[in-house]
């Protein structure tokens, strides 16, 4: 890893730090404080690839800080591990409740807590690149055209070599399925011109993503029911977003941009959302989007699994084991799982 990242160390104790320091100074600069007044201080002016922070300290403590990073919209770019001997399950809670992206407890495991920290690191940097990318983009929705939306495109790739290529993806096995449905199905045919337009808005599928905060969206283990709850909002936000730019509800690709926004995320049987849709109440873009967007989770890798192979994953989707998908799609779909 280059040396172009910096990690902010706060802890009272002078031996802590200089153990973590010791731990991380391969990979990343060290800016060290010895108290919470300090750290914020400091984060003033710097900019930081994460926060490792001890609980309890004179005068500001972590909470104290934590609450300050709220205050400042500093939690929503740096990544904060709580550093913690304790096991004040309140504190802690607390702690989570700001924002805190997870607890590293003293003593240090050393290879272990490079690990978890570098994983993290690098999913706030792509997180905080797509967000400035997207934010960039949105101002410039009044003027959506096709170059404007396939300069996205390219942008995306920005946020990391994955997603980079996902969306190249997405396109490609967009166009794919849903001219193969069209030529293979009457009730589904569709002129070329409005699949162009169905590729291109399937570049803004997950845009409402850019609303959910980063302690959820980044998150390697296992939602809650409460988390999962908040990210599958990102489906009506991204619709929000369409509709917060007046202009871009008379472009000719806004009624596709909106649907494949809202409903990527509905299933065949109606167990999807956000509104509960049921074969082809759900238009047939969205569903070819779903499918494309579900495959392609599938074959990539995670930050918490690896990809699944080809094979793999088009047994786990034509098996259920991903929500329900029309019949007429998954005919098409496994007909053209050697070319996707």
């Amino acid at each position: 890893m280059d040396k172009n990242k910096t990690i902010l160390i706060v802890d009272d104790i002078e031996i802590n730090r200089m153990l973590l320091a010791e731990i991380f100074n391969d990979d990343y600069n060290i800016v060290e404080a010895c108290n919470g007044a300090e750290a914020i201080e400091i984060m003033n002016g710097q900019e930081f690839s994460a926060l490792l922070l001890d609980v309890i300290m004179p005068e500001v403590n972590g909470i104290g800080v934590l609450e300050e990073m709220n205050r400042s919209g500093k939690i929503e770019k740096i990544p904060v591990f709580l550093i913690t001997a304790a096991d004040s399950e309140e504190m802690l809670l607390n702690g989570y409740n700001l924002g805190a992206i997870d607890i590293i407890r003293k003593p240090f495991i050393s290879q272990f807590l490079k690990c978890r920290v570098n994983n993290v690191v690098e999913l706030y940097e792509h997180r905080n690149e797509l967000e400035r990318i997207v934010a960039a983009q949105v101002k410039k929705l009044s003027e959506m055209n096709q170059s404007i939306v396939e300069t996205l495109a390219t942008a995306l790739e920005f946020r990391d070599g994955d997603s980079g290529e996902h969306v190249k993806r997405m396109c490609a096995r967009t166009r794919t399925i849903i001219t193969k449905v069209s030529n293979t199905y009457s009730e589904y045919h569709l002129p070329s011109k409005e699949i162009e337009k169905i590729v291109l808005s399937s570049v803004l599928h997950d845009m409402g993503k850019i609303s959910i905060p980063d302690a959820i969206l980044n998150k390697p283990g296992r939602l809650t029911p409460e988390e999962f709850e908040i990210i599958k909002q990102h489906t009506v936000k991204g619709c929000e977003i369409l509709q917060s730019v007046p202009d871009i509800m008379n472009n000719e690709i806004y009624e596709y941009c909106y649907d494949i926004c809202r409903h990527h995320h509905e299933r065949w049987d109606g167990k999807g959302y956000p509104d509960g849709l049921k074969g082809d109440e759900i238009t047939i873009w969205s569903q070819v989007v779903a499918l494309a967007d579900v495959y392609d989770a599938l074959t990539s890798d995670r930050v918490y699994k690896k990809a699944f192979s080809k094979e793999t994953a088009v047994n786990m989707i034509c098996n259920g084991e991903c929500g329900t998908f029309n019949p007429k799609l998954l005919a098409v779909f496994k007909e053209l799982q050697d070319v996707l």
